[in-house]
């Protein structure tokens, strides 16, 4: 993967250049997905050359992958630890920093895209974490109101029942859905629950929706189902159920539309907590830090596809619109 300017090969740990006789900070990562953590990787390490920090110098990072598969990020976490890190990162999702915590009580663990801290068990609360653990998460209070709202206004008429796509597993997804059920309420819509819990479920799920004569589709992504997002986009178009996501991947990835965080800024922020820690600070110490930057993508292309119009509404409202 080419970083900064930098070329490193894939190699079980990737361990960069360092300055002779000297100590650099070292820094580990996990990564659950890799494509997706190499990318968000990138705002991160930029971040952090602009803070100072530069390969070959003073900083070193060893990069491991569980690629994809789940079951190996305790293993990995704990040959992460082995290399005495001054810092640990855990990148996309909870079950990544679940895995750093549970393999280190000293070392500080900085996480970056976990939906529910407090419902993972990762800290003891949002404004003092305590222990070694802090970071970032891409959820906001009442955002998936916000989801399901612009779902109606790109669906006028059609909004009376509204699938919800999610795994049950993942405890944002559980209190995501508690907040769309309160949206719900307030827009006088129905909801539709589709639990999956492996990508071999979710061909079914779809046709639940439609034999529950959903409108529309609100998808509540973790790990598992933003790993096949084409796959949702490909069934969403071909069952004509407009769907909304959280990440913009998914809108370019031939979804109908995406609402969710900026996560590039959320992972130079994290380089940010990196940057204080290894100039002193706790990580208990530093509050659990929620997104500020919402991005609305809109997909011109699958609108097209699913025979409907955009909204105006929902238009004026776009940051990006994919032609």
């Amino acid at each position: 993967m080419a970083l900064l300017g930098g070329a490193a090969a894939a190699r079980p740990v990737a361990a960069w250049a360092q300055r002779p006789g000297a100590t650099p900070f070292r820094i580990g990562y996990l990564a659950l997905i890799p494509g997706e953590d190499t990318t968000l990787m990138q705002a991160l390490l930029e971040r952090l050359h602009e803070l100072g920090y530069r390969q070959g110098a003073n900083m070193v990072v060893d990069y491991l992958s569980a690629e994809g598969q789940p079951d190996r990020l305790g293993p990995l976490a704990m040959e992460l630890v082995r290399a005495k890190p001054d810092v640990l990162i855990a990148g996309f999702g909870t079950l990544a920093a679940q895995a750093a915590k549970a393999a280190t009580t000293t070392i500080p663990v900085v996480f970056t895209t976990v939906g529910d801290p407090l419902g993972a068990g990762l800290v003891a609360s949002l404004g003092r974490p305590g222990g070694n653990v802090t970071g970032l998460t891409d959820q906001a209070r009442d955002v998936q109101g916000k989801r399901l709202q612009l779902l109606v206004d790109m669906i006028p008429g059609k909004a009376g029942s509204i699938a919800v796509l999610l795994n049950p597993d993942t405890p944002f997804s559980r209190l995501s859905l508690e907040e769309a059920k309160t949206a719900a309420g307030s827009l006088r819509v129905r909801l539709a629950v589709l639990e999956v819990r492996t990508p071999d479920e979710v061909a079914g799920r779809f046709q639940d929706a439609v034999n529950a004569s959903a409108g529309g589709l609100l998808v509540l992504e973790d790990p598992l189902i933003y790993s096949i997002r084409g796959k949702i986009a490909e069934l969403a178009e071909r069952h004509r159920l407009p769907a909304i996501y959280v990440y913009k991947d998914s809108a370019r990835a031939g979804g109908l539309m995406s609402y969710g965080p900026d996560r590039p800024h959320i992972y130079r922020r994290a380089a940010e907590y990196v940057d204080k820690i290894l100039k002193g600070a706790k990580p208990g110490d530093l509050p659990i830090e929620q997104p500020i930057k919402f991005e609305l993508i809109v997909n011109r292309n699958a609108a097209k596809a699913l025979g409907i119009t955009i909204s105006p509404a929902v238009l004026v409202q776009a940051d990006e619109v994919i032609e």
